[in-house]
């Protein structure tokens, strides 16, 4: 609880304490009204600071003009009547105030629940000076620098293993339960746990472009872009309350002169002003104005437990009209690594076959040469490979262990006149031919990931009726990976301008309820995630551009994320409805039964802090959203 909260819980007691004491005080007159004025400043003077402030910057209508206009017109009335009735009024305030407290209280919590759900902020880095272990502000690493990450602690900033080994808890990060097995040599993010080795890890990113910054940043800015419901609801406040206020008005007024033109209505002026005032009590729009941002803020949180980043409301309402799921191939639903699949028609053992490859291609940085350096599985040695020869588009021509190696493609062999076996599997195709003999060929080739097929079936189930693969890999592989995983549509041999276009013309065809969702994670996908109604990236493994461009991200990389924030965005927005139609609902029918005189004062703000309590509560529940 902090201050704030126990200093009004303190003004609650004393203020209650105070109102039951005065009802055993036979005081009378203005001596009676001065004593009970005591409690009603205790426990309202800032609503009524607050009306007067409202007054003086012409933003009159709210809850606090309400509350102050009501309970100040219930004490006038029992001045004039010479009651000395002073309870209600301060009564009223009271529970007003104690619904705004526990609504303070509630709102507190679950903010607390978030940011315990995103504590990820690393406190401190350990840097080696010296032989010594001195804790740094992660801020003052720079890139390059080897810290070293003790079991039980945060990973500070993004880097590379340089030594040891360990297992990583990731569940802050990706709302993956099972550890992550990390050794020499492998990427790691800031935000994980260390459970088991000491880790030394080379910086890679300033801590303000780490992982865990990002995060932190679009969590804490998610607030700031309102959806189309939390508008809605700001624009209802603006008419409502001076709607209400009108309505009260004429409630006051005409009544009384209806009766004194000999219409024959009941009652007298006393009668119908204090209707009015309890009409303006029951009025408040409180449940509303509170719950509704609460509800897409919880449901932020439950996402981002889950893994799944969404940068604002808007966004999250307008993942839960998702009908259309459109896919880049690269990275999203394939590995994004290339990994030699198959070897044919080897005039020679197939290791000595993957052997000539690796060292032929040694020199090369291209995804191709690293996958047939890594099916190698050894270090190449440099100094059995001497002259290479690289040609644009076609391969290289190496001389290894003084024999000629030539590794390319169908152009190479069709250039040194070399007769070839073609090969009708789907992936690249690397001839080789040694010493001017065609030696066999090796297929490499993306895999797909292994979730891909049940994240299509996954989007089935939650009502996404169209998928769609834009990728500018060949048209055989992009079909057999549609094959495989069952996607509708495919469009292969895509620039980043062509997917632009394809994703205009499905725009085009969705309906105005109905939204399009693109999913990439390379730089050249940035353009089309800005286009789509709503950018997914992968980023774990996604670019910088591509998350800066998107606006859910999925941090574990894991596609079947994707119909698991459909189904948050639809649970938190289920409660959003929820609340706007009991609320709303409960405040007419209690606004009728006040004018017709059925319900009095306390009723109505018995039913105005009841309603808000159960909306807040009622919000809260889609911080759990994230789960099952």
């Amino acid at each position: 609880m902090s201050k704030k909260q126990r200093r009004m819980l303190v003004r609650i007691l004393v203020a209650a304490a105070l109102l039951v004491g005065l009802n055993l005080i036979p005081a009378q007159g203005w001596a009676r009204f001065a004593l009970y004025l005591v409690p009603y400043l205790v426990i309202g003077y800032d609503i009524l600071l607050k009306a007067g402030r409202g007054i003086r910057n012409g933003q009159i209508f709210d809850e606090n003009f309400l509350m102050a206009v009501a309970t100040i017109g219930a004490i006038a009335l029992a001045l004039y009547a010479g009651s000395g009735d002073y309870t209600e009024a301060i009564a009223v305030m009271l529970f007003y105030q104690v619904g705004e407290w526990f609504q303070s209280y509630a709102v507190g919590k679950s903010r607390r629940n978030i940011s315990a759900l995103m504590d990820i902020r690393p406190d401190y880095a350990n840097v080696e000076r010296a032989g010594r272990l001195e804790r740094v502000d992660p801020d003052e690493v720079e890139v390059g620098t080897i810290i070293v990450v003790q079991p039980g602690e945060k990973v500070p900033l993004d880097g590379v293993v340089d030594q040891g080994s360990s297992t990583l808890n990731t569940s802050a990060l990706t709302g993956e339960s099972l550890p992550r097995e990390v050794g020499q040599g492998d990427e790691i993010i800031s935000g994980c746990i260390n459970l088991t080795g000491v880790l030394r890890v080379r910086t890679t990113k300033p801590f303000g472009e780490s992982t865990v910054s990002r995060i932190l940043d679009l969590v804490e800015n998610a607030s700031s872009r309102k959806s189309r419901s939390e508008d809605f609801i700001t624009k209802f406040a603006r008419v409502y309350t001076p709607a209400v206020c009108g309505a009260a008005l004429v409630l006051a007024v005409v009544p009384p002169l209806v009766r004194l033109v000999g219409l024959g209505l009941d009652g007298d002026w006393g009668t119908w002003i204090y209707r009015a005032l309890t009409f303006l009590v029951a009025s408040c729009p409180c449940a509303l104005v509170i719950s509704i941002p609460l509800s897409f803020f919880a449901g932020i949180g439950g996402a981002s437990k889950a893994g799944v980043l969404v940068k604002g409301s808007n966004y999250l309402e307008t993942l839960s009209q998702t009908r259309t799921v459109v896919f880049d191939k690269t990275g999203t639903l394939t590995q994004g690594v290339f990994e030699v699949n198959a070897i044919h028609h080897s005039a020679m053992e197939q290791a000595k076959l993957v052997e000539y490859a690796a060292l032929a291609e040694s020199a090369s940085s291209h995804p191709i040469s690293k996958s047939l350096q890594r099916a190698y599985g050894r270090p190449i040695d440099r100094s059995r490979v001497g002259e290479i020869q690289e040609i644009s588009g076609n391969g290289v021509i190496a001389q290894v262990d003084g024999l000629e190696v030539a590794a390319g493609n169908d152009k190479l062999m069709e250039r040194l006149r070399i007769p070839f076996r073609p090969c009708h599997s789907v992936g690249t195709i690397i001839h080789i031919a040694v010493d001017g003999a065609y030696a066999g060929h090796i297929v490499i080739a993306d895999r797909v990931k292994p979730t891909a097929q049940q994240a299509i079936q996954d989007l089935r189930k939650v009502g996404v009726r169209r998928t769609v693969m834009l990728t500018g890999d060949a048209q055989p592989v992009a079909d057999q990976v549609a094959a495989q995983l069952g996607i509708d549509q495919v469009d292969a041999q895509l620039l980043p301008g062509d997917k632009v276009e394809r994703v205009e013309s499905l725009l085009q065809a969705e309906g105005e309820r109905e939204k399009l969702a693109f999913v990439g994670d390379g730089i050249n996908d940035a353009p089309v995630l800005s286009r789509a109604d709503i950018g997914i990236a992968m980023g774990a493994m996604g670019s910088d551009a591509a998350i800066e461009a998107a606006d859910v991200v999925l941090m574990d990389d894991d596609p079947r994320k994707i119909a698991q924030a459909i189904r948050i965005s639809r649970k938190c927005l289920a409660i959003v409805y929820q609340n706007i139609v009991f609320a709303i609902g409960v405040k007419l029918a209690c606004l009728l039964l006040v004018a017709f005189g059925v319900a009095n004062m306390w009723l109505a703000i018995f039913a105005d802090v009841g309603v808000m309590i159960l909306a807040v509560l009622n919000a809260i529940r889609a911080l759990f959203a994230g789960r099952g």
